[in-house]
This record gives C-alpha cells, sequence and structure tokens, in this order.
C-alpha cells in the first residue's frame, strides 16, 4: 500500500540529489552544457524568455528540476504498474525496478542480466532500458516520448541513476519488507496528485501548482458539462481545460462520459466507450510533469473503466494531451474575443517538451466545454509577460494569468452569436478574484467580460481551500451575448472561522453549493441574488457578502458521495434533564402521564437492534403537575448561555429537539461505543444525545436507509469511523492515564455525527445481504423474552422454543454479517475478487468460527478476545460446513495473511463482538418485569388500602398465572411465597418519609428544596420578582441505601412501582407493609388515615407505634393543600385542609408536636432488602 507521506519526503529528497546529479554531468560533460544554453537562446529569439544571466539560471534551473522531476515519475509509473500487476505476462509475475515480495527478487535478477555482458552499462542505461522497454506497452508510450520527455535530454551520472534504483529497492531491516510498496488494490492515482503540488519547491512557485478540491470541480461540472451534453449530444461533445495540471477536471469529466456512453450503448464493449471518452477530453499544461501524471491517471482510468488488468492486453488508448502554453499557442479568436475571425497560430518556436503538432491540433479547434483552475500568479519573466500582453488585449498593468486565461477560455468555447448558428459552449473556471477590485482587472471587467453571457459570480474567497491561499471567485458563462438582464451572485457574508474537518461540508462553501440556485437566499455565510448585469459592466465589482490513513483516503476517493449528502446526522432530542423526563418503562403512566414515547440511549443500540426500557414525557399544551416539584431545576436548564425561559421556551419543554429528525425512517448509532451500532427504526421514538440519528434525506429512495445501514455497520464501516474519530478510554496500560491499551477492540470510541457526514458511500450498496440480516434481526428480536412476556402469559416451553430459535437466527446473523463485511471490502476497494456466496449456501456460524478467528486461534493472538466474548478458539476450520463454504474461508484466510488492506480490517478492532446479553439475563429480567406489572395491576391496589406482604401474597396466589411464571422464574415451584413477594416487591419500593430516606446530609438538601418549593408556591399565588434558587442534586451517600439511590437518582425522582412503610407492620403480620406508587397524595392520605384509624380504634396501638402513621399524613399537607383543596363534591369539604387539620389534631390529642412527629425514625428499620419479613 502507498505510504503517501513517506513516499513524499523520500522523493523529494531523492530529487534534490538527483537534480545534483544532473548538475555534475553537465559539469563533467560540456557539449550537454552547451546544447542547454542553445535551447535557451532559442527561447529568447522567439521571445518566450529573458535573454540575461538571470535569464539563463532561471532556464536551466527549471529544465535541471524538469529532468530530474520525470526521471523519478517515470520509475513511480513503471513501480506502480509492476506491483499491480498491469506489467504481468499471463503466466509470470513482471517486474523491472523493484516491488513487494518475489517481484523485488525478480527486478534484481532482470538488472543483473542487463548489466552483466558490458561492464561499462551503468544503472542509468538500465532505467533508460526499463522505460524503453515498458514504452513498448499499449498506452504507455506517450510517458516515455523520446523526442518530447525531458528525462532523456537531461540525465543523471551513473551514480545518481544509482541512488534512484536503490531507493526503490530499500527494505525495511526489520521487517525486510519494502518501504517503498506501490501495491493499491483500489488502483488509486490521487497520490500523484500530491506529488504534483509538492514534489518540487521550484516548481511548485514557478507554475503556481495547486490542485483544485474535488467538490469545486464537481460544482463547475454540473454547470457545464452537464448542459453541454444535453444539448450538444454524447456524440460530438468535447471538454478541454488548458491549464490542466494533475488531471482533476479531466478525470472527472472522463468518468462522467463513461457513464453517459455506457447507459446510451449498454451492449457496446467497453474499450471501445472508453476511447470514445478519451476522444472526448482534452488537456494542455504548461508545466511538462503536469501533463505525464494526467496521461499516466488516465491511463489507469481506462484500464480500470475497460476492467483489464495486464496492459498487454489492452488496445493502445489515445490522449488528447499535451504539455505547451495555452497562451502562446494555437489560433484564437481577434478582437477581444468578438469577432468571429481566426487569426493565424504565429508561435513557432517550441520548446523540446512541446508537441508541436499536437498543441496546434488540440489548441485550434473550439470546444462545447471549457473548464479548469488557472494559475493565480503573476508572471515574472518580463518578456513572456509581454507575449502575453501583445496577445491578449486585455493584459494591463501587473496583471495576473488569470486575466488571459479568462480570455482564452473564451477564445477556446464554441461561440454562438445568434440562434441560427446553434448553442453556445459552456465555461466554467475558479480563479484569483483579484481581478474584481484591483486596477488589473478593468480591462478584463469593461472590455471584456460585459460583453459575454457571463451567468454566475461566485464568491468564494471564503471557502476553505486546501491548499490555496488566495481568494477566489468562480466564473460561469456561455460564450455568446448577453442573454438574460442579471447574473446570478453569490456574495459572501462571512469566511471561515477556522481550519474545517472536511471543507466539502464547511458551513461556507455549503451554503453556496445548496443555495446556488435560490436566488434572494441569505444565510450566514452567503447571500445570493440576481443583480442587473450593469451593475457588473463597471470595474470595479462588488461582491462581499500501518496503512490505516492511506486506506481510510482510498475510502474516501472510492466514491464523491457522502453520506452527508444522503441523510442528516445528529441529535434528535435533547431534554438536558433525563433525571426528571425520562422514566423506567410504565412509571409515567403510573402518576398519570399517559403522552410517552419509547426513549432509547446508546447503550440501547446494540448489534442492530434497540432495546430500551425507558420512556420519555411527551410536552402537552399545559403544565405538567407531576413536575412541579421540578420546576425551578427545569426552568434554569442552560443552552448557549440562556436559560430555557431565556430562550423562549416553556419550563416543561425539552432543552432541544430537531423536529426534521423526529419522523422515520431513522438511522440510530450509539456514539460512545466500541464498536459501530447502526440500527434503522421504522416507529416514532425518541432518542437521546448518546444515540443520534440519520434522517434519511427526502429526496432518496426508499432503500436509502438500508443501504447506508449496511455500509455504516460493516468492518470497512467500523474502520473509516476509528479512524476519523478520537478514542475516549478503554483498557489503560499503567496509572498515569496514558492513552495505551492492552486490547485495542475494548477502546471505547466517540462516533462524531459531524465526522459522519463524510462517511464514504461506494457506487454499489449491500442492499439485498443488508435486508437478510435485517429480516434475521427482526425475526430474533420478536422472540426476545421481553417480547414474549409483553404479549402473552410466559411458559417454560415457548421460553425454550424461543430461545433455540433466536440463537439459531443470531447464528444466521453472524454468518449474513461476514458477508456483508466481504462484500463492502470489494464494494470499497479493498479487494478486485469477489469473497461472497449466495446466501442460501452460508451455514450457521458461531462465535470464534470467522476466518479471522480462526487466524486469530492459529496464531494464539488477542486470546482474551474469545474469553471476554464467549467464545471458543478453533484453528480448524468446522467439518459440518458445505464444501464451497469451507473453500470460501480458507480462501479468505489467505487473503487475510497475504493482502495488507484485508489483514488490517479483519481485525477484532473491526469485527462486531455479538457481545450480547445472555438468554439467562434476559429471560430473568423480562420474567421479574412481568410478575412486578402483576404484582401492580392487583385489585387489592385499588382500594387504596395499604397492604401486608402477606395480604399481597394472598391476593397473588390466587392468580394461578402469576404463581406459574414464579415457578418459571424461581427456578423451581417457589415454597416460601411470603419471601418470594418479599424479594420482589422491597428492591422496587422507597420509605415514604424523607427521614427514612436520607442521610443527614441528604436531609440538609431535602431543606433547600423544600425551600424552593415554598417560593413556587409564592409565585403560583401572585408574588413577583422572586428570585429562586436553583435547588442541589443529591449523591449516593445522600440516601439511605443504594435501592433508594437507584430509584430515585440525583433529583430524587419517583421511580419506584412501590411505597415502603417500615413500623407499620402488625403484630398478627409481621411482613413489610406497602401502598402503590401510583396513588396520588390524596389517595396516600386515605390509606394513611384508614390504616391509622384501624390501628388505633380497632388494635389499639400504643401512642408512639401511631407516630409514624402521623408523621406520613403531616409530610403530606402541602401537597394535600396544593392539589387536592377543592370541595369534594361527594363530602362536601375540602380534603387537602381535612385530612391536614386531621393530623395535625391527632398529634395534639396524643401529646406530640408536629416536629416531633415528623422527626421519628424507626429504630428498627433497616434497609436491607435481601432477609425475608415474614418470620
Amino acid at each position: 500500500m502507498i505510504d503517501e507521506q513517506k513516499l513524499r519526503q523520500g522523493l523529494q529528497k531523492l530529487l534534490e540529489g538527483t537534480g545534483t546529479a544532473i548538475r555534475e554531468r553537465l559539469s563533467d560533460e560540456p557539449a550537454l552544457e552547451a546544447k542547454l544554453r542553445e535551447r535557451h537562446a532559442a527561447a529568447v529569439q522567439a521571445a518566450r524568455t529573458e535573454g540575461s544571466a538571470r535569464g539563463y539560471t532561471a532556464f536551466a534551473d527549471d529544465a535541471i528540476t524538469q529532468a530530474a522531476v520525470h526521471w523519478l515519475l517515470g520509475c513511480v509509473f513503471v513501480r506502480f504498474l509492476e506491483d499491480n500487476g498491469w506489467l504481468d505476462e499471463r503466466n509470470s509475475k513482471v517486474a523491472w525496478i523493484s516491488g513487494p515480495a518475489e517481484r523485488l527478487a525478480i527486478a534484481k535478477d532482470r538488472r543483473t542480466l542487463f548489466l552483466r555482458p558490458d561492464p561499462g552499462l551503468t544503472d542509468r542505461d538500465y532505467l533508460l532500458h526499463v522505460f524503453a522497454e515498458v514504452s513498448k506497452l499499449p498506452g504507455v508510450a506517450g510517458l516515455f516520448d523520446l523526442k518530447h520527455n525531458p528525462l532523456y535530454s537531461l540525465q543523471p551520472t551513473a551514480q545518481g541513476a544509482a541512488r534512484i534504483v536503490e531507493f526503490f529497492q530499500k527494505v525495511d531491516p526489520d521487517t525486510n519488507e519494502l518501504i517503498y510498496d506501490f501495491s493499491d488494490a483500489a488502483h488509486g492515482t490521487r497520490f500523484l496528485g500530491d506529488l504534483y503540488q509538492n514534489l518540487s519547491e521550484s516548481a511548485r512557485k514557478r507554475y503556481a501548482l495547486c490542485q483544485t478540491p474535488g467538490f469545486v470541480i464537481d460544482f463547475i461540472l454540473d454547470r457545464t458539462l452537464t448542459p453541454a451534453l444535453d444539448a450538444f449530444g454524447l456524440e460530438i461533445l468535447r471538454v478541454i481545460d488548458p491549464s490542466c495540471g494533475s488531471g482533476h477536471f479531466l478525470l472527472e469529466a472522463f468518468a462522467r462520459l463513461i457513464r453517459a456512453w455506457e447507459n446510451k450503448e449498454p451492449g457496446t464493449n467497453m474499450p471501445a466507450l472508453v476511447q470514445r471518452a478519451l476522444d472526448a477530453v482534452y488537456g494542455v499544461d504548461l508545466n511538462p510533469f503536469a501533463i505525464e501524471i494526467t496521461r499516466f491517471r488516465l491511463l489507469i482510468s481506462a484500464l480500470e473503466s475497460s476492467d483489464i488488468g495486464r496492459l498487454k492486453d489492452a488496445p493502445n488508448f489515445k490522449f488528447n494531451l499535451a504539455a505547451g502554453d495555452s497562451l502562446l499557442h494555437g489560433s484564437r479568436i481577434s478582437g477581444g474575443g468578438v469577432q468571429r475571425g481566426l487569426l493565424e497560430d504565429r508561435m513557432e518556436h517550441f520548446y523540446d517538451t512541446e508537441d508541436a503538432e499536437e498543441l496546434k491540433r488540440i489548441l485550434s479547434q473550439p470546444y462545447h466545454v471549457v473548464v479548469g483552475n488557472p494559475p493565480y500568479i503573476n508572471v515574472r519573466d518580463s518578456v513572456l509577460r509581454d507575449a502575453y500582453r501583445n496577445r491578449f488585449t486585455t493584459c494591463h498593468g501587473k496583471y495576473q494569468l488569470g486575466v488571459p486565461f479568462t480570455e482564452r477560455f473564451f477564445d477556446l468555447t464554441v461561440r454562438s452569436d445568434s440562434r441560427d448558428d446553434g448553442p453556445a459552449g459552456w465555461m466554467g473556471m475558479i480563479v484569483s478574484n483579484a481581478f474584481m477590485k484591483r486596477a488589473f482587472g478593468k480591462k478584463l471587467i469593461e472590455n471584456f467580460l460585459r460583453r459575454l453571457d457571463l451567468t454566475h459570480v461566485i464568491d468564494t474567497s471564503g471557502v476553505y481551500l486546501p491548499g490555496h491561499g488566495t481568494p477566489t471567485t468562480i466564473l460561469l458563462a456561455r460564450h455568446q451575448p448577453p442573454v438574460s438582464s442579471t447574473i446570478r451572485a453569490v456574495r459572501g457574508i462571512r469566511g471561515e472561522t477556522g481550519v474545517p474537518d472536511d471543507p466539502a461540508n464547511a458551513p461556507v462553501w455549503r451554503e453556496i453549493a445548496d443555495h446556488v440556485d435560490e436566488s434572494g437566499f441569505e444565510g450566514s455565510r452567503v447571500s445570493i441574488a440576481d443583480p442587473t448585469r450593469l451593475s457588473f459592466d463597471a470595474h470595479p465589482w462588488a461582491i462581499g457578502g500501518g496503512g490505516a490513513a492511506e486506506l481510510k483516503e482510498a475510502m474516501d476517493e472510492i466514491s464523491e458521495i457522502r453520506l452527508g449528502m444522503l441523510g442528516d446526522p445528529g441529535v434528535q432530542v435533547l431534554t438536558l434533564a433525563d433525571d426528571v423526563m425520562v422514566r423506567p418503562v410504565g412509571n409515567l403512566g403510573r402518576i398519570g402521564l399517559t403522552e410517552a414515547r419509547i426513549y432509547v440511549t446508546g447503550e440501547d443500540t446494540r448489534d442492530w437492534s434497540i432495546s430500551s426500557q425507558s420512556e420519555l414525557f411527551v410536552p402537552g399544551d399545559k403544565p405538567p403537575a407531576q413536575l412541579w416539584s421540578f420546576r425551578t431545576t427545569l426552568s434554569n436548564r442552560m443552552s448557549f448561555g440562556e436559560s430555557q425561559l431565556e430562550r423562549g421556551l416553556r419550563w416543561w419543554d425539552y432543552g432541544m429537539v430537531v423536529t426534521s429528525r423526529l419522523s422515520p425512517p431513522l438511522i440510530a448509532f450509539g456514539c460512545v461505543a466500541t464498536q459501530n451500532h447502526f440500527v434503522l427504526e421504522n416507529r416514532r421514538i425518541a432518542f437521546n444525545r448518546h444515540a443520534p440519528v440519520i434522517r434519511i434525506m427526502a429526496q432518496s429512495s426508499d432503500e436509502t436507509g438500508l443501504e447506508l445501514l449496511g455500509l455504516l455497520n460493516s468492518s470497512a464501516g467500523c474502520f473509516w469511523l476509528k479512524q476519523v474519530n478520537y478514542p475516549k478510554g478503554g483498557d489503560h496500560v499503567g496509572t498515569e492515564g496514558a492513552r495505551v491499551r492492552k486490547l485495542m477492540w475494548d477502546v471505547y470510541y466517540e462516533f462524531d455525527s459531524t465526522k459522519l457526514k463524510q462517511f464514504p458511500i461506494p457506487e454499489e450498496k449491500p442492499t439485498a445481504i443488508t435486508k437478510l440480516i435485517q429480516t434475521e434481526v427482526d425475526a430474533r428480536s420478536s422472540l426476545l423474552p421481553e417480547k414474549l412476556c409483553a404479549e402473552t402469559v410466559p411458559l417454560r416451553e415457548q421460553l425454550d422454543s424461543a430461545r433455540d430459535q433466536a440463537w439459531q437466527h443470531l447464528c444466521r446473523m453472524i454468518s449474513l454479517q461476514e458477508e456483508l463485511d466481504w462484500q463492502c471490502y470489494r464494494l470499497y476497494g479493498f479487494l478486485e475478487d469477489d469473497l461472497t456466496i449466495a446466501a442460501d449456501q452460508i451455514p450457521l456460524l458461531n462465535l470464534g468460527e470467522r476466518a479471522f478467528e480462526i487466524v486469530l486461534a492459529r496464531s494464539n493472538e488477542e486470546p482474551l478476545w474469545f474469553e471476554r466474548n464467549c467464545s471458543t478458539p478453533m484453528t480448524a476450520i468446522p467439518s459440518h460446513w458445505p464444501e464451497a463454504y469451507r473453500d470460501l474461508v480458507e480462501r479468505r484466510i489467505a487473503v487475510i495473511e497475504t493482502n495488507r488492506d484485508i489483514a488490517l480490517v479483519e481485525r477484532p478492532e473491526y469485527k462486531r463482538r455479538w457481545n450480547l446479553p445472555s438468554w439467562r439475563d434476559m429471560e430473568s429480567a423480562a420474567l421479574k418485569g412481568w410478575l412486578l406489572d402483576r404484582m401492580e395491576i392487583q385489585v387489592i391496589w385499588r382500594e387504596h388500602k395499604l397492604v401486608s406482604c402477606s395480604q399481597l401474597r394472598d391476593a397473588l396466589s390466587l392468580d394461578r398465572e402469576w404463581i406459574s411464571v414464579a415457578d418459571i422464574y424461581n427456578g423451581t415451584p417457589v415454597e416460601d411465597l411470603d419471601g418470594f413477594v418479599i424479594s420482589l416487591a422491597l428492591p422496587e419500593s422507597v420509605p415514604f418519609l424523607p427521614t427514612l430516606r436520607h442521610t443527614e446530609s441528604g436531609l440538609r438538601k431535602r431543606t433547600e428544596w423544600e425551600e424552593v418549593w415554598r417560593l413556587q408556591r409564592e409565585e403560583d399565588a401572585g408574588v413577583t420578582n422572586l428570585e429562586i434558587p436553583a435547588p442541589p442534586k443529591y449523591v449516593a451517600k445522600d440516601f439511605k441505601g443504594g435501592d433508594i439511590w437507584r430509584l430515585r437518582g440525583g433529583l430524587d425522582v419517583p421511580k419506584e412501582r412501590f411505597i415502603l412503610y417500615p413500623g407499620f407492620e402488625r403484630d398478627s403480620d409481621r411482613t413489610p407493609v406497602l401502598g402503590w406508587a401510583g396513588w396520588s397524595h390524596l389517595e396516600q392520605a386515605r390509606a394513611l388515615a384508614a390504616y391509622y384509624q384501624r390501628m388505633h380504634m380497632e388494635e389499639g396501638w400504643e401512642m408512639e407505634r401511631l407516630k409514624p402513621i402521623l408523621a406520613g399524613l403531616l409530610d403530606l399537607r402541602e401537597w394535600l393543600k396544593q392539589w387536592h383543596d377543592d370541595l369534594d363534591p361527594e363530602t362536601g369539604l375540602k380534603l387537602g385542609t381535612y385530612f391536614s387539620e386531621f393530623a395535625e389534631a391527632q398529634c395534639q390529642e396524643l401529646g406530640f408536636s408536629v416536629r416531633e412527629v415528623l422527626a421519628w425514625q424507626s429504630a428498627g428499620t433497616t434497609t436491607g432488602r435481601k432477609k425475608s419479613m415474614a418470620q
């Protein structure tokens, strides 16, 4: 795999040495120096460069740099071809310079055989021989053109050539692996664009080398090539980039034309269609090695498009490319570009690197589409500067090259003066915006552009363009007189404030790209309007307004499509108060809040499915009384420096909700996890901030959700996500908090929604296999204990059958996931071969049986993987598998062991762990939940009476279904039913008094809460300008026991099922006394008052035993008066006042003060729930 950074840095050093070696040879051989001076003199004679000593030095420096670069690029081209099998014979591998593994030995043998016959032969001769032999192959001759490639005219010393060979054959002494390996399953050539821009610093400055970002190219081609195809037709269309650089515009245009030809003639053989597309693509560049890179990249694209794996099998593809000066060569339209007559091409001088006939042919005909990114620099060479000025009337003052190139772009574009002439061609360019206000742009604007059909002026000065330090603008036009009286103008308001992670989706560019067709749009970054053309007639214009990195980049380059184009990832709901608004399922209904939605956290999204036990309160029109005690806390929620109320929201609203992300279908994912867990959800449920969602764009197809789901859940998807997201933590080594781990697959990552927008989407999607997995997921989900217990009374046989079926579905999910992973390797270009199998031939897989796990087991690597994930390591392929599948897995193992890319992703850190809860745990939780739910709906609670656990037992013993499920849950028939009921009820109950719930620290906080409630009541009574402090949060030590903390949490929110009344146990029944947590304050008061009367009047309790009952009533006083003090129609009483006065009167009768009663503590009360109290 190509390590671009290492290669670039190595070649930069080698280039310096090669240039020195060429200079040494010039010094040693005066005849070579003389020829170089003759070339310079001819250029001076033709008025193409300065004739001074400084002029010669610059000329010679450039010639030496060009030659040195071509020597290195020639080797790079050969290395890329040989490492990727393009040079191979039918039955043998071919290597000339170097290569990984046996290719290196083959190359060394070839070199030895070449040098052996003649001691005078050197590595320079050998490399020239290699170039000659490779150039004999179809399509390659242009790369090593003897007439025009500068490597032949200026050659390094023998030692310099030897250093070149040594560089490419260098191996790592520790691993014995080739350092510069050019193997690339995707055959990506973008690394050449990086070399083009950064290999030579002097060339970068001389030619203003700068690559055009792909998103700009797409934008311009969408608005030039696309309409031109409709207007002119595919058969005759021609497109040119007169300053093509490393060929980005041409490569994209070629790709689009190929697709168009395939759609038009699906039956025609691909090489023929490829040549037709190549025939329509033209490119010229002043920099000779830019043309070489473009030629090579187009060759590889042509071979790839033709599905040809060896050059010997390829046709001799022809390319319309030439090194030369587009501003000086070729005919052009006279009179500033507005007359029809063609001037003769008077430039008779051509540099050795320029093919005169090709330049004349290419630059003397019009094109239907002209696009490019011309240099932004001024011309340093005074002679050349004057030559341009004499040829282009728009050159004025200290002009930049963008000025004559703008004129030249129009020259080359098909012109139409009337409808009789046919349609005009399209022109699109990104250029320095300096001409708009600097003096040198005056002629271009007032004498040239105002006469032409300029359609768009797009200010891109605020866009972050990687490698571009110059403010730019995009101009779009037709080569015809103006048609409309207006021009679409995109005016910059605010540029980027920092370096974005992905410039293509940075705010400024997104507003331009997304809204350029919306006149009247005004965003935070740009405004878009259609000002009159007259405003553009005069100058100035007012336009303000380990291989992992390489593999990840290869994934990015596989397609221009990104997830952000198809979906909108981000947070759906942010309550900023989950403790209050989110409850266990059933809790909200228990307290009368019937509007609720399933609420999903990140931990609930695992392995393709959702399992949530929480529900979210849904705000209504009226403030909910059930949340009143948290009103101040909810009102004080802060977001972006403002409180809930300051932001214009109601205190019971969510802190934030993105309404566009509420409607299904949605893809949710756990943002903090060790693996990629994405789930497709079609229900209207809510997701918290740790489970962001991807809203599928409305314009996307019905299957887009499934397509994205499969890619995101694949191991390739996991690999990409882990390259761009930061690890949160894991199994740290040491005690200093360093981010070092023993187990990379156990590291938690935070998957960022913003980065997710850049997730690459290949052209082909794994839709079919994803559907199969989702089917298995749905089938398994329907069999889980939670689902069964929600639908019916569970039976042992039913649960056992469901367990067996669910296991079958899980094994099927594991096997299908493997197929998905391996299919995605091909889709993302990791593999050329299809290493998958038909779904009906896939056996069920257990954990430990996947190809990578067999490799792990054989190497005895990562033993904890098997231990932690409850799987069994195996070194042999299971014999019970079908033969076809056994063979497939053998092939997969072989690929893992030989393909660096696959070995990288077929690792535990990227493979699904399937670390699901055990069936036993799921069954136990579901059965317990069923039993508790059934306990809550017993008729006994409707009587609003306190119930002992024995009384509850009696009621439950009459419920045969409950008893049958209790036996299943218990594992054997329940013998101690009292103890069994207590063991279920007490962990789900909370003591009725604050003094029984809180420790001393908790009671102090409780006092602050009560003060807040007092002030809120004053506020409700009409008192204004109250400053109500935010109440404190509780911590675990503020509660008496872990169960209370678990059920109440930091805001003391009631989430229990039952109320526990310690000290209420009767002499004849010592089991705990319970109430139902769904009772209102009034219903609790009625139950307490009735119990008090019974114990006081019927059972004759002494005064001390009655104290806790009165304490319960007194604790309810404020709530009773607040919510239940309206006149009761049945009794004619204000019941809140009645029960409060009743409790106070009883205290007085018994001789207790209210304070004394409220401070009651049960001396013998324990919060332990394990021991049965039935004895």
